[in-house]
């Protein structure tokens, strides 16, 4: 059996491979509901073969969607409509299912990408985003409202607030969103925080909103369900947050009963400067998994089954995480498992598909008749 096909547990969660689908923001909710384009959208993603399913950044208040078409779970109206289409999904799929929570911070109130992703002024039906410090995230823009101790408070609330929503639908996980330059990674990067108080300066400073938020959710859903958290393992900007630091963000996490650590980078800043290149992201994964022992998922232009393979392989990541790569392409592990000479779960329906010469790479679809 090859690596990529060999089961994993991540806390409880058992997984049938190494393949995840990592969170894509799909700009399409209605006031924070999700819509029958989720339930298409994930509904063949739930099918595709992959071990787990990561629901897109899902804000925990109204302020802190990126878009106006963000995913919210803020509301009792919000949780129906996730549900609905989660009742939906997993009549046909038992592929357990995560939801990254998020607050978009300073980066809220954008355009969608599709319309160009800039700021929408409060007087073309925007909001003023909230940020740790009085400073836009590009220097064209009005600066966001710097978070009072008041509303650090709130955020943790709504925080702990969708993670209990989440746990009631049955979300399988939950991972934190804290990069790509969103409220969490703004707290964490000294180019976006230069607060002077607890939550600000040194490195322990910066950390403490984000694990106050981690505790906080850790501490309100049940022990076994696993919370994890997305890193931005570096800003590409000298002067910025950074591996080293994100090793130390880790090991304060494992203390806190972390089940993950999903590595990524960039976003919080427009200089950075990032060397695009298959596995660019996967040497911070090895990193972090190396220096923490923390179980880890590596994302970032990983779009070969023998380039995953190899990662594993070579121990620089636990699980292999893809986004882009599986919109392109949503039976991308039915074709990884096929050059691999590795088995795949298909639903009953499609068993028929199955090509000439690759028999087993269904299971149980050799089973089938036909009339």
């Amino acid at each position: 059996m090859t690596l990529l096909f060999s089961p994993y547990a991540l806390g409880t969660v058992t997984l049938k491979n190494r393949i995840v689908i990592a969170p894509m923001c799909q700009y399409s909710a209605d006031n924070g509901d999700a819509t029958d384009w989720h339930l298409i959208h994930l509904g063949h993603l739930a099918l595709s073969g992959a071990a787990l399913l990561i629901l897109e950044a899902t804000a925990v208040e109204p302020e802190g969607r990126i878009s106006p078409g963000d995913l919210g779970l803020w509301s009792d109206q919000n949780e129906a409509a996730l549900g609905r289409v989660l009742q939906a999904v997993r009549r046909y799929s038992d592929m357990p299912i995560g939801i990254q929570l998020a607050h978009a911070g300073r980066k809220g109130s954008s355009h969608v990408p599709w319309r160009g992703g800039q700021l929408i002024p409060v007087n073309e039906g925007g909001w003023v985003p909230c940020a740790p410090s009085a400073m836009p995230h590009a220097p064209h823009e009005p600066a966001p409202a710097a978070l009072d101790l008041a509303g650090l408070k709130r955020i943790r609330q709504a925080f702990v607030d969708a993670a209990i929503r989440a746990h009631r639908l049955g979300i399988a996980l939950i991972e934190l969103h804290a990069a790509h330059g969103y409220l969490l990674h703004q707290f964490l990067s000294p180019l976006a925080n230069q607060r002077d108080d607890a939550y600000g300066g040194s490195l322990e400073n910066r950390m403490r909103f984000p694990l106050e938020v981690f505790d906080a959710i850790r501490a309100a859903v049940p022990a076994e369900l696993p919370v994890g958290v997305r890193i931005s393992g570096t800003d590409w900007v000298e002067g910025g947050w950074d591996i080293e630091q994100s090793v130390a963000f880790g090991l304060a996490l494992r203390e806190r009963g972390c089940a993950f650590v999903h590595l990524t980078s960039g976003g919080v800043s427009p200089l950075q400067q990032i060397p695009l290149a298959p596995n660019y992201q996967v040497p911070l994964a090895t990193a972090m998994r190396e220096k923490t022992g923390l179980p880890t998922m590596a994302v970032g232009l990983i779009t070969e089954a023998q380039q995953a393979e190899a990662i594993l392989e070579e121990g620089q990541a636990d699980l292999v995480a893809l986004a882009r790569g599986m919109l392109f392409d949503p039976r991308w592990p039915w074709h990884a498992a096929a050059e691999l000479g590795a088995q795949v779960d298909v639903p009953p329906q499609y068993w028929r598909s199955q090509p000439r010469g690759l028999n087993g790479l269904f299971g149980d679809a050799a089973k089938i008749g036909q009339r």
